[in-house]
């Protein structure tokens, strides 16, 4: 069994888990600090619902493409690969926007979430709803997040959700050792290299991504005669069948396979793929220096709020 497409997603929910294992922690901290324990199984209840839902809403987007699949039979060649090119667009636009979001807002993250807390408390008879939307929001961004990635690789099967359990429990792990027992961990060091993986992987993503929907114009061109206008690059330049990709940049295929190792592992790891087309090849480079300029420039920002429980940045 190759379970080297578990990577990309144990990565994901490594670095999202330890996300919400921080807000939890800040906010179990804040209870405590307020004298306000008593609200703590609203914190736990939040996270139970918030990883229930998220896995509810995979197995709600996994029915609805069987169902697509046994309602257009005809059409399963066009819909499989079509669903994750749209998946794939909708992880790439949101991975990209806490990969940034989440840097830029470090900095202030500990004062925001002990403030919403602080107010949360003082709402009365609220207060335990209040303390619960929080950690139920905290962990249903990042676990839609997650559940929108795996379903971009669903033909990969369950391996993906694999990793991702992998990667929630990995979380949890730091979680604990920060918060409960006080070790110490450079946590913005952790959140750069994660950050860095990220991005390869999402850049990756753009490359699949593109690689799918050329695949679904070409599967629409043959079953239907009057889409064929829409595989403008379709044997006419190369014999390579490319559809709406161009002319073919890259062909490792003989000497570094995306399906055999090491090519397996630089394929999860880093979005490496032995054969890359034209618009991929400039997809991926635009997303890197896009995203990439983006992300390193907001890394250099001196980070100057309060520091979490037990967590060094030195």
């Amino acid at each position: 069994m190759d379970f080297s497409a578990a990577l990309p997603t144990f990565v994901i929910t490594l670095r999202e888990g330890v996300e919400a294992a921080l807000v939890v922690g800040i906010v179990l901290a804040c209870l405590k600090k307020a004298k306000a324990q008593k609200l703590n199984i609203w914190v736990y209840a939040g996270i139970v619902v918030g990883i229930l839902t998220s896995a509810l809403v995979g197995l709600l987007f996994s029915w609805g493409i069987q169902a697509l699949n046994n309602t257009y039979p005809q059409y399963s060649s066009v819909i499989e690969p079509l669903l994750e090119a749209v998946f794939a667009g909708i992880a790439i636009a949101l991975l990209s926007w806490m990969l940034i979001w989440m840097t830029q807002q470090a900095k202030s993250l500990k004062g925001e979430i002990e403030g919403n807390v602080t107010s949360a408390i003082k709402q009365g008879n609220n207060q335990a709803w209040g303390i619960f939307g929080l950690i139920l929001f905290a962990v249903l961004r990042e676990g839609f997040e997650t559940v929108v990635f795996i379903l971009a690789k669903f033909q990969q099967g369950i391996i993906p959700a694999l990793g991702a359990l992998s990667g929630l429990a990995g979380a949890a792990g730091i979680g604990v050792l920060l918060f409960k027992w006080g070790v110490k961990i450079n946590i913005r060091q952790f959140f750069q290299v994660m950050g860095v993986l990220l991005l390869l992987i999402v850049a990756g993503l753009v490359v699949g991504g593109l690689g799918d929907l050329d695949r679904a114009t070409a599967a629409l061109a043959q079953i239907n005669r009057e889409s064929e206008g829409l595989c403008f690059y379709y044997e006419h330049f190369t014999r390579e069948h490319s559809c709406i990709l161009g002319s073919m940049v890259w062909n490792l295929s003989g000497i570094l396979p995306d399906d055999k190792f090491p090519g397996l592992l630089l394929k999860a790891l880093l979005g490496y793929h032995d054969k890359i087309y034209l618009v991929q090849a400039v997809g991926y480079l635009l997303f890197l220096l896009a995203i990439g300029t983006i992300y390193f420039r907001s890394l250099v920002v001196p980070i100057q709020g309060n520091r979490s429980p037990a967590i060094s940045k030195n």
